[in-house]
């Protein structure tokens, strides 16, 4: 496979981009991202079969089952992300080793629908705490250890905007190209 084909596999709607400038209508957007997710993603991998649950979504990637539980489980540790900042000055995260989360049991085998539940739950939490913080403590902050890198509750919401939106963007082009 060529190089620009994988990287357009892996990366189908680009990278996220912080905006210079964030406006009130793309923070809007970014919550309605956020709240439509849940539904969106239910919607589109439910009536898939169990083998087309095990497809990777590109050649070496994770399987649909796999980037349903990867959604599930990266969106609960941003939540707790947004809780720590907004109860600690400027917390340093914890990191969590996505690959090999990706290849526990529960990853590669657990029905979907406990991931897909559960997401609901924490997007309709994180949705209701992002629309009830003043501008002020969207500016708080947390700090990744990666490149200890700051990053504002505001930004936050726009990279887990970015994020079930490139996880959705995989299944579903992989849909597409499979005819499914």
């Amino acid at each position: 496979m060529e190089k620009e084909t994988l990287e357009q596999l892996r990366y189908p709607i680009g990278l996220f981009e912080t905006p210079e400038t964030i406006t009130d209508q793309q923070f809007d957007e970014w919550i309605t991202v956020l709240e439509k997710l849940p539904q969106r993603l239910e919607t589109m991998v439910s009536p898939l079969s169990a083998n087309q649950l095990e497809t990777p979504y590109r050649p070496g990637g994770w399987t649909v089952r796999q980037l349903v539980h990867h959604i599930a489980d990266s969106h609960h540790h941003s939540y707790i992300r947004f809780k720590w900042a907004l109860t600690e000055d400027n917390p340093l995260i914890k990191p969590y080793d996505e690959k090999a989360w990706s290849e526990l049991f529960d990853a590669k085998t657990a029905p979907i629908q406990i991931s897909l539940d559960h997401l609901k739950v924490v997007h309709a939490k994180l949705v209701y705490l992002i629309r009830g913080l003043t501008k002020e403590q969207l500016q708080r902050k947390f700090t990744h250890p990666d490149g200890n890198t700051e990053t504002t509750l505001e930004v936050n919401v726009g990279r887990y905007a970015w994020h079930g939106s490139h996880h959705f963007a995989h299944i579903e082009n992989l849909i597409k190209r499979e005819g499914w």
